[in-house]
């Protein structure tokens, strides 16, 4: 390590000693007006007064790299069309400055050429000049385009790239089919936390696109990005300055069509009274909460969608360059359902009226520092703040046919009703800072960056209460436990450390020539620690019916101080669940590229070590077992990229490579969390990473400007596949188990992007249509455990299953838009965007009774496909006003997971639902206003 750190600071210091000027690039869209303003391949770009230029490609793109900072005079030409000569096009370090413009048999005005100068990873041309020219398999939307389709987050800008689907049931992001534990999500290259410690990655729906510069996926793996991840790595490069000052100011109203129906009853939890703009402070300790706080529910006044941001940013003197975006929303939804437990095929619990009543409040704030203290140098500090608040009140069996299964008997005519009210507040603060240099001409070109993330995500005062009523006057506290009525919190403390340097030397580069030679050698670190504590503090009767509620609605009424100090009530206290979990990674890499003519071929390995440590005591846990789980991981992780580019306006790519899945922190610490439902999901301290082999075969053509046209296949072998699976002897029970060998998943991946209709004058409009398809067969087997002796332990198989699908994974998923532009001064945008993913499996099942596995087992819970529908209208007024209409899940699908059930009484197997609910439809207008 210490060599390593010795290394990292030789060459920070040594690039800022020998770095020379840092460069930009001209790139643009040279049209044909003779034809209508088609594309005008091979025409020639040249600067003036230098021998530096180049010639659009088939689709009349073309690109000048490593251009000095200055300004410039552009001529275009072409055999048999007048020459163009395009003055003061200014060149800025570490920018595009796109033209674009058309050429014909007549001289064009200057005031036909468009010049805009955007951050590289800004501009459409530059992004898809990238994608086109990258040697992974790189999809990237930049912040140009995602303002054209209306786009609000970046969870919804991932679903433009193909293959991408988001789960409305589950909030996850899933590539390929495969969801949150395949993937891995970095901002500006650096890992960055999860807002929700029941997911690898963080809910990408935090970012507003104000705070999003682009958003990139990665399918395939590359030796410089960490090896833990088997579908791809979502990359996020947060917003910076564009020109020298900007103001902005934006406000949005809605309503959610499901929320709207509650809006006079909307109910929210008594740990409303200390919440203040959107952040939490408990006033009363939850050890005393029991007889000084409510139990009681209360009711929001002004249930409706709002959002409120501003963005401000400006240039001071030549070098500095700062960026400051705050906003603060309210979301609320309410949903309405059904649920279903069953236990060895029988009907465990039961409840027909489930309501979730949810409000969330999001504070979001991002500075971003960028100084280039001369033209060799430049560093970048970025700091995103995110406060998430949700506020959850859950309510089942109000309608007298709640049954849960032995809390009481079918004479005493007395049915079950459950509250869960429960607050959950995230803060995170990613801070990170980047360095970038230029050495010997642009010869050598060094990468560092460091990072410091803190997460809180706690649940400070879970509130719940179980009880039995006749459905009139009698209503009765739950029996079955001390802890029926219970006030509990759950604290996590998140802390991690990273950094990378990546360095690397172009041996040749000649974009004229084709000529793309490089080696490029780097590091990473990672360092995450967890603390977690959770507490439970319930109340019980002494003597059954001591104590009886007047109604479900005032429960409070009888949780008094005079009842715990009259020994009628009784004071419980849990011993506390803690684990500590301590993530050790750091990794070295090395790859060669060669890029000559039409090949291009990237050969690299990384060597990653992974140490996972967690120390817990919680209980429910066997008192002889280890209270401890040691894992460490250590390989060598290739990757092979080759391109082939048979003309200009097509690639075939091949990609190989060998990726890791670890674990997370919650998969291994077998604390027990109970759901609303009262399921319950534990970790297993005994499960092992998965390893992944992947393989990707790719053609792509690029017809038109803007247009794109792929096929891709695909193959992947996960061994010791990691599943959700419902243990063993025990309903409503969930773990995490290497419950597979191994699983093989094949696929095929089609997308389009075409133009319809392609304006031709500045009055004229746009039409352009976009789809992906994606297929996957997948399946896995399921494993039979016996222990070093060949004693047999257990099995994974049930109902005469020796294989299954991959858990979360999707056999079918489809995106497509429809995108409608007027291309005037004052632009006119509309968007349609549907998506489906089809069934997935939430839950693998599991034997019952391990010797009978055909007869008593309970089998795999899958969450049904359905479609999404969004659409997006804005219209400019000038060059201040915006306004914007959204209708957001416009189908609102019915969300279900079902199971298959097959009774002992009757031996007949039927589908059964066991959770249903919809989300409602969300409509919103906004506006925005421009300085």
């Amino acid at each position: 390590m210490k060599k390593f750190l010795s290394l990292t600071f030789l060459l920070f210091f040594t690039s800022i000693l020998l770095a020379q000027e840092t460069t930009g690039s001209i790139a643009g869209l040279l049209s044909d007006r003779e034809m209508e303003g088609e594309p005008l391949p091979f025409a020639n770009v040249l600067i003036k007064g230098t021998s530096k230029g180049t010639t659009s490609d088939y689709d009349g793109l073309y690109m000048l790299k490593n251009i000095e900072p200055g300004t410039y005079t552009l001529v275009f030409s072409f055999v048999g069309y007048e020459t163009l000569e395009v003055p003061d096009v200014v060149v800025e370090a570490g920018k595009v400055t796109e033209v674009n413009t058309e050429l014909g048999s007549s001289a064009a005005s200057l005031d036909e050429v468009l010049i805009t100068t955007v951050s590289r990873r800004d501009s459409e041309v530059a992004l898809l000049y990238e994608q086109k020219n990258s040697v992974a398999v790189v999809e990237s939307i930049g912040s140009v385009e995602l303002a054209k389709l209306g786009v609000s987050d970046a969870a919804t800008a991932t679903t433009k790239i193909s293959g991408v689907t988001a789960s409305e049931a589950s909030g996850d992001l899933f590539v390929r089919g495969l969801g949150d534990r395949y993937l891995y999500t970095t901002l500006n290259g650096l890992p960055i936390p999860s807002d929700d410690v029941e997911r690898k990655n963080i809910d990408l729906g935090l970012f507003p696109t104000r705070v999003v510069q682009s958003v990139g996926i990665s399918k395939t793996y590359s030796s410089e990005y960490s090896a833990d991840q088997a579908s791809g790595t979502v990359n996020i490069n947060s917003r910076e300055l564009v020109g020298t000052e900007l103001l902005d100011i934006g406000l949005q109203a809605g309503i959610n069509t499901n929320a709207a129906g509650e809006f006079s009853n909307f109910k929210v939890s008594p740990n409303q009274d200390d919440v203040f703009f959107g952040f939490y402070d408990q006033a009363v300790p939850i050890e005393h909460s029991l007889n000084n706080q409510t139990w009681n529910t209360q009711t929001d006044p002004f249930p409706m969608n709002r959002r409120y941001n501003i963005t401000g940013g400006k240039k001071f003197g030549e070098d500095l360059k700062v960026l400051v975006s705050l906003s603060q929303s309210a979301r609320f939804e309410y949903n309405k359902g059904i649920f279903r437990e069953y236990r060895s095929n029988n009907l465990y619990d039961f409840f027909s009226d489930v309501e979730n009543y949810s409000k969330t409040d999001n504070t979001t704030g991002l500075l971003d520092i960028k100084y280039e203290w001369n033209d060799n140098n430049e560093i970048k500090a970025t700091s995103l703040f995110i406060n998430k608040l949700t506020d959850e009140v859950f309510e089942a069996g109000r309608n007298g046919e709640g049954v849960v299964f032995e809390e009481t008997g079918p004479a005493e005519n007395l049915n079950q009703f459950i509250r869960d009210q429960n607050i959950k507040q995230t803060r995170l603060w990613v801070n990170q800072l980047h360095g970038y240099h230029q050495m010997w001409d642009g010869k050598n070109e060094l990468d560092w960056a460091l990072g410091y993330n803190l997460v809180d995500a706690d649940e400070p005062n879970r509130i719940r209460n179980e009880v039995n009523f006749d459905g009139d006057d009698f209503v009765q506290l739950g029996r079955m436990g001390g802890y029926q009525q219970r006030k509990s919190s759950q604290i996590i403390d998140d802390v991690e450390l990273n950094a990378y340097l990546q360095d690397k030397f172009n041996i040749d580069v000649d974009e004229e020539a084709g000529k793309n030679i490089f080696v490029q050698a780097g590091g990473n670190y990672r360092n995450k620690e967890r603390d977690f504590i959770s507490r439970f503090f319930g109340a019980d009767e002494v003597v059954l019916n001591s104590v009886n509620p007047t109604s479900i609605d005032d429960l409070s009424s009888v949780f008094t101080t005079e009842n715990f100090e009259n020994g009628i009530l009784d004071f419980n206290r849990l011993t506390p669940d803690r684990y500590n979990a301590i993530l050790d990674s750091y990794a070295g890499f090395a790859n060669f590229n060669y890029g000559k003519g039409k090949w291009n071929i990237n050969l690299g390995a990384r060597y990653q070590y992974d140490n996972l440590d967690i120390v817990f005591d919680v209980n429910n846990y066997p008192v002889n077992a280890p209270e401890f789980s040691f894992n460490n991981y250590e390989n060598i992780y290739p990757n092979l990229n080759i391109k082939f580019s048979p003309n200009e306006n097509s690639n075939i790519r091949f990609a190989a490579s060998r990726t890791i899945t670890l674990p997370e922190f919650k998969e291994i610490a077998p604390f027990e969390y109970v759901s609303q439902t009262g399921q319950i999901t534990r970790g297993n301290p005994n499960l092992n990473a998965s390893t992944n082999t992947n393989f990707d075969l790719k053609y792509e053509l690029f017809p038109d400007s803007g247009e794109l046209i792929s096929l891709t296949g695909f193959y992947k072998r996960i061994t010791d596949p990691i599943n959700r699976v419902q243990d063993r002897g025990s309903a409503g029970v969930f773990s995490f188990f290497n419950a597979g060998e191994e699983a093989n998943i094949f696929g095929i991946e089609l997308e389009t992007r075409l133009d319809v209709i392609e304006s031709e004058s500045e009055e004229g409009l746009d039409l352009a249509i976009g789809f992906n398809a994606s297929r996957m067969w997948h399946k896995q087997d399921l494993r039979e455990v016996y222990n070093e002796e060949g004693t047999f332990i257990r099995t994974f198989r049930y109902n005469g299953k020796t294989e299954i699908g991959l858990q979360g994974a999707s056999d079918w998923i489809f995106n497509g838009s429809l995108n409608f532009a007027t291309e005037t001064d004052n632009p006119f945008r509309a968007s349609l965007v549907a998506n489906y993913a089809s069934d997935k499996i939430f839950a693998l099942g599991a034997p019952e009774v391990q010797t009978q596995t055909d007869v008593f087992y309970n089998d795999e819970i899958v969450e049904k496909g359905f479609v999404t529908l969004d659409a997006i209208i804005s219209k400019q007024f000038n060059d201040k006003w915006e306004l914007e209409f959204k209708g957001q899940n416009l189908l609102n699908p019915e969300i279900e997971r079902y199971q298959a059930i097959r009774p002992s009484s009757t031996g007949i197997e039927s589908t059964e639902t066991v959770r249903s609910y919809t989300r409602g439809a969300i409509l919103s207008l906004g506006v925005n206003y421009s300085f």
